[in-house]
């Protein structure tokens, strides 16, 4: 989904407001799971993997939370996404992904991740990013990501908002994979082509993660 612009004058800072308590609720908490991201602009797939690959491994998947906090704040306000709710948006989405890693078998399928939100905040707000949200955004570490190309429909909704800048958007989320050395696979194609490399990528981490076991 895309953080829709809404222009205000400067950048939450949280290393200004002395929340440093907060810090934690942005970690992974230890886990002996597979973690996979799906990761790429809006409209390109990334939910319907999500619950084709929870589905096929009969495990969870962690939905994107910002969709839920930002569609909340546009039912009550007609407001759309500002830097200060950045960082809200993080402690949701961590907080689900380490809820759910308690319940999942053996893989955990993330919608998305702090990696992911850190390229919005740097394409929505002058290249500016959050200290605290950066630093846990390339801390956190995850065993895949499955980049997801463009060649999807673009479907509208009150939360997207760049239907001709999806190319400039997909070159910012291969950089930012590229940049900080992420493991990754594109993923292009129909649904059916998409989940056949992903659960054939997955069983690969799989294999090798029960031999380490053994």
């Amino acid at each position: 989904m895309g953080y829709v612009l809404f222009t205000v004058p400067h950048f939450y800072c949280s290393s200004c407001t002395g929340i440093s308590s907060m810090e934690e609720k942005l970690g992974q908490e230890p886990t002996n799971l597979i973690k996979v991201v799906l990761f790429g602009p809006e409209s390109t797939g990334k939910t319907t993997l999500s619950k084709q690959l929870a589905e096929y491994y009969n495990t969870e998947w962690v939905p994107e939370y910002a969709r839920e906090y930002l569609q909340d704040k546009w039912d009550r306000e007609q407001k759309t996404c500002e830097p200060h709710d950045l960082l809200p948006i993080a402690y949701g989405q961590m907080r689900l992904e380490n809820q759910l890693a308690k319940k999942a078998n053996k893989v955990l399928i993330c919608d998305t991740d702090l990696l992911e939100t850190k390229v919005y905040s740097e394409a929505y707000y002058n290249s500016t990013c959050d200290p605290l949200l950066e630093e846990y955004a390339l801390k956190n570490s995850y065993d895949l990501y499955f980049l997801t190309y463009i060649d999807t429909p673009w479907v509208a909704d009150d939360l997207r908002d760049k239907p001709d800048e999806r190319e400039r958007m997909f070159m910012h989320f291969k950089e930012a994979l590229e940049d900080n050395n992420r493991k990754f696979i594109n993923l292009r194609g129909d649904k059916a082509s998409r989940l056949s490399t992903a659960v054939e990528h997955i069983d690969k981490l799989l294999q090798k993660h029960d031999k380490i076991k053994s």
